[in-house]
């Protein structure tokens, strides 16, 4: 992937939803709902202050986050991978 976010924006791979319950049952993809986990793929270099100073983003490349469910535009690679494109305001959490 050859792509640099521009300000704030992160971009980030989606992670497969689950296919079963805890319990053990499997979920039809008709079911399934849009996943709300990803992996931050690329940065950008981060947004202005009104004092016009760079402040640098709190993600990093290979950080998992949790985001809004409709959150992001999403993106298809020449490679067919599917990529989101989001503000690092849409982030909810980084998950440790």
């Amino acid at each position: 992937m050859n792509m640099q976010p521009l300000g704030d924006r992160v971009i980030v791979k989606p992670l497969e939803a689950e296919n079963k319950t805890k319990g053990g049952i499997v979920i039809p993809d008709t079911a399934k709902e849009k996943p709300q986990e990803g992996k931050v793929v690329a940065v950008g270099k981060g947004k202005f202050s009104e004092s016009g100073q760079l402040q640098a983003l709190e993600v990093k490349a290979g950080d998992r986050v949790l985001y809004g469910k409709y959150s992001g535009s999403e993106i298809t690679t020449k490679d067919g991978e599917e990529l989101l494109i989001m503000k690092e305001d849409d982030i909810l959490a980084i998950i440790k």
